[in-house]
């Protein structure tokens, strides 16, 4: 691709474990098929030598799986770009653009760290409440400023990527988008929801996986642990318990979450880095106050 002064450059990032031999050459073909941007991608071998990987892409080879954010963070390291982007390696891009309209969002607004897309399944059209970054999530249509992320499809300035210290790596899976979030805020960014451009994406369970109700509920207690002043952290923690005893009717998995929520409490979180209180008030103003 022929590079312009005026084309944004994009580092790609893309996580394989090699279990996706379908999903994954056609996330890498619609990846590829960009427009409008130097791209520069490396796909990152989770425990795993990569393999269906398109002539001329630089991979990373990992000898052990470190976790979804930790992975995101190898890659980040090796590829250069204005912009990174972080992509699932079971989604695809359905327009040849989506990289240069996302890149133009951020290029018009300084203050802007991230943006994401509408990530919609590819069969159904439906996007999962999970993936609407922001609390009333009824309207997926609906764009606007945003205090988190879905972070499996999501573009990051680099600059702002760096100075907030990129992924949590040992967080391994869940939640890895609010602590990136929150910090990119700190820093006096913001984040920004655009729906009119669309990923696709199959709507899945994230309880599918076996560690989910241990480490979404770990995972929780860190973030509000490393990153929020300690008169909110019991606000905060205490809000996600009672709305957690309300959603969740399975003993089994009630009685897994509480070992994870026991397991945050018992550290492990790393080092707090608590957000002023201008943050949490700039948060709060933009629809989501961080006791949620």
């Amino acid at each position: 691709m022929s590079t312009g002064a005026s084309r944004p450059t994009v580092g790609a990032v893309v996580l394989t474990m090699n279990d996706r031999p379908e999903e994954f050459p056609r996330a890498m073909a619609s990846l590829l098929a960009q427009e409008g941007v130097d791209l520069d991608v490396v796909v990152v071998g989770n425990g795993c030598v990569p393999e269906q990987v398109p002539e001329g892409v630089r991979t990373v080879t990992l000898p052990e799986n470190v976790g979804i954010p930790e992975g995101r963070n190898a890659g980040a390291d090796r590829v250069e770009g204005d912009h990174l982007f972080f992509f699932d390696n079971d989604a695809h891009l359905p327009d040849t653009d989506t990289l240069a309209r996302l890149a133009a969002e951020l290029r018009r607004d300084p203050q802007l760290a991230y943006v994401q897309p509408r990530i919609s399944d590819p069969v159904t059209g439906v996007t999962l409440r999970r993936w609407v970054p922001r609390l009333r999530a009824s309207d997926p249509a609906r764009p606007g400023t945003v205090t988190v992320m879905a972070e499996g499809v999501v573009m990051v300035r680099r600059d702002a990527y760096d100075r907030a210290g990129g992924w949590p790596g040992h967080f391994f899976l869940f939640h890895e988008g609010v602590e990136l979030a929150w910090r990119l805020w700190d820093l006096g960014c913001t984040g920004r929801y655009v729906p009119d451009i669309v990923v696709h994406h199959p709507a899945t369970n994230p309880a599918r996986h076996d560690t989910f109700y241990r480490l979404n509920a770990r995972n929780r207690v860190w973030v509000a642990r490393r990153n929020l002043p300690r008169l909110l952290v019991p606000v905060n923690l205490a809000t996600w318990c009672l709305i957690t005893l309300w959603r969740i009717r399975d003993r089994q998995a009630l009685r897994v979450t509480l070992a994870g929520f026991r397991e945050g409490l018992s550290g492990g979180q790393g080092p707090r880095r608590p957000m002023s209180w201008r943050t949490v008030f700039r948060l709060t103003r933009a629809g989501r106050p961080p006791v949620f």
